[in-house]
């Protein structure tokens, strides 16, 4: 019978496998880079301007202006810091207010609605669209919008005005008043400045109420605000009556006046 022989495996003749051997290739100093670079990404200049203040309106959305360099801003956008200088060489300063007009322009569009259906309807729609603004910026929205930045310039705080403006335009559009005088005019920015007001309280109390209830809520003010300067004001009594005409009763007008009504009652001896 004849002997087995002894099995023989590859490493007894060549020795154990060799790890496996990572191949890196040098740059021109002779070393390896740490990281890979990413693929760099050819985009038109109308895209890469668009990409960087994208990336800058979400940053100053979350922190003051101060509080953001360029290097954060290149980061978030994936480039270099040499780049971001590239389409804004006057730095942050200029970055910043070119994200401040992206962001007045966006808030402009707000309240630009078909001139169709109740003014409440209107108005709701509006408040909906810049609340959503509101609730995406969250605590940026006082540094964007608002001022009390180091970053507040002349030219600042005229995009913020501006913005104030054209939705007071688009308000007195809706009402149908082609000359507006003082009061009327009054009422609009008053009520305007009022929503700001309450949309940097709510994000202050923590975003109570739910937005939809702090929409009608405004809404309530407005119509309000209206009836109290109709009652002094020939030219915004004209409006506000014909504004009503188009409300009803299970709209937030009709809403409304079933709960104040109750309350004018009780006031019966101041007449």
């Amino acid at each position: 019978m004849k002997a087995r022989l002894p099995r023989i495996r590859p490493e007894h003749l060549y020795g154990p496998e060799p790890p496996a051997v990572t191949l890196l290739f040098m740059n021109g100093s002779g070393t390896a880079p740490a990281v890979p670079r990413p693929a760099y990404r050819r985009l038109s200049v109308e895209q890469r301007r668009s990409q960087l203040l994208a990336a800058a309106l979400g940053l100053f959305a979350q922190r003051a202006p101060e509080d953001v360099s360029l290097d954060d801003v290149a980061t978030a956008a994936e480039v270099s810091r040499p780049l971001v200088y590239r389409y804004f060489p006057g730095g942050k300063q200029q970055l910043y207010e070119a994200a401040l007009r992206s962001a007045a322009d966006e808030l402009e569009q707000c309240f630009a609605e078909p001139e169709s259906g109740p003014l409440t309807q209107r108005l709701g729609h509006a408040l909906d669209r810049y609340l959503a603004f509101v609730d995406q910026h969250d605590a940026g929205f006082s540094a964007l919008l608002q001022g009390g930045s180091v970053a507040e310039t002349s030219r600042t705080s005229a995009i913020v005005d501006e913005v104030r403006r054209a939705a007071a335009g688009q308000i007195l559009r809706h009402l149908g008043e082609p000359e507006p005088g003082p009061r009327l005019r009054m009422t609009v920015r008053m009520w305007i400045t009022a929503v700001e007001a309450a949309s940097l309280i709510w994000l202050d109390e923590d975003k109570q109420p739910a937005l939809d209830e702090l929409r009608d809520w405004l809404v309530d003010h407005f119509v309000a605000l209206l009836t109290a300067t109709a009652a002094r004001d020939p030219q915004t009594a004209r409006v506000t009556a014909a504004a009503l005409r188009l409300e009803t009763a299970q709209g937030p007008a009709g809403d409304l006046a079933r709960r104040v009504l109750p309350l004018v009652s009780e006031a019966g001896h101041l007449l």
